[in-house]
């Protein structure tokens, strides 16, 4: 049986400096066992580390097709808030940095409230406000039994 739990993030980044310095400017922190060759980022339970894209596809054994960052992804990063008003603020700091606003803010189908913002590279991050599944004192999210 396999942990059910994710320790690292990787995204494959076009250029890792210029990734870095986007994360940086969220106030997010580097960590020092970070290189010029690939960044690590701590965040609550899980890290997010950038590695350059075809690096990435090396480690791998796969080919990297490449994709425009306008393109979609395949995929979702989620950071979820409290509230309607802290996904407000989340969205308008997370542009002011240097994201580029894909979809602002609103209620949605499932009984929420979120927005979308792609990084350089344009992986999308959720900022969501989920009353079916509220966060704990960590702000972990929570999931019913």
């Amino acid at each position: 049986m396999l942990d059910p739990r994710i320790s690292l993030i990787t995204l494959g980044v076009a250029d890792v400096a210029r990734s870095t310095a986007f994360y940086e400017a969220l106030g997010w922190t580097r960590s020092a066992a970070s290189t010029p060759q690939i960044t690590f980022i701590g965040l609550k339970g899980v890290v997010l580390a950038l590695f350059s894209r075809a690096s990435l596809a090396e480690d791998a054994g796969v080919a990297d097709a490449g994709r425009a960052p306008e393109t979609f992804p395949g995929m979702t990063l989620a950071h979820n808030l409290a509230g309607e008003a802290e996904v407000d603020a989340a969205y308008a700091v997370a542009v002011s940095r240097g994201a580029r606003a894909v979809k602002p803010p609103q209620r949605v189908f499932w009984g929420g409230y979120s927005g979308y913002v792609a990084d350089p590279d344009g992986y999308l991050w959720e900022l969501a406000f989920n009353p079916l599944a509220p966060l704990d004192a960590d702000g972990h999210m929570t999931l019913p039994g």
